[in-house]
C-alpha cells in the first residue's frame, strides 16, 4: 500500500497578512486535507467524502487520522484487538477507531 498525505491543506480563501508576507497566499489549514491510496487492496478511483462549497469543512464522511491508521493497520492484516503495552505495562490498543469504510475492495 501507498500512502500520501500531509498535516495539512490549505486555507479555502486568499489571505491578505502583509505584516508576514509581501504578496497574499493560501496559509496552513487542518480541517480539510487530501489523502492518497494506493494498492494494498483498495478500490481505484475511490473518492470518501467531500467538503463544503468553499473547501474549507467536511461536508460528508468526515475522517480523522486514526481511520487512516486503522485502515493501514487493517491492511496489513493486524488484528482489530491488538495491543501494546507502556513501560509500567498499562495495555493501549492499537486500533482507536474504524477503517475508512468503502475504501477496500
Amino acid at each position: 500500500m501507498i500512502v500520501m498525505a500531509g498535516e495539512f491543506g490549505r486555507t479555502p480563501r486568499i489571505s491578505h497578512l502583509p505584516q508576514y508576507y509581501a504578496l497574499p497566499g493560501r496559509d496552513h489549514w487542518g480541517a480539510v486535507q487530501t489523502v492518497f491510496f494506493a494498492g494494498g487492496g483498495v478500490k481505484g478511483g475511490t473518492v470518501i467524502g467531500s467538503s463544503d462549497r468553499t473547501g474549507g469543512y467536511p461536508a460528508t464522511s468526515p475522517q480523522t487520522p486514526e481511520n487512516m491508521a486503522a485502515t493501514i493497520y487493517e491492511t496489513l492484516g493486524l488484528p482489530r484487538t491488538l495491543q501494546w503495552r507502556d513501560a509500567g505495562q498499562r495495555p493501549h490498543n492499537l486500533f482507536d477507531a474504524e477503517p475508512i469504510a468503502g475504501l477496500m475492495g
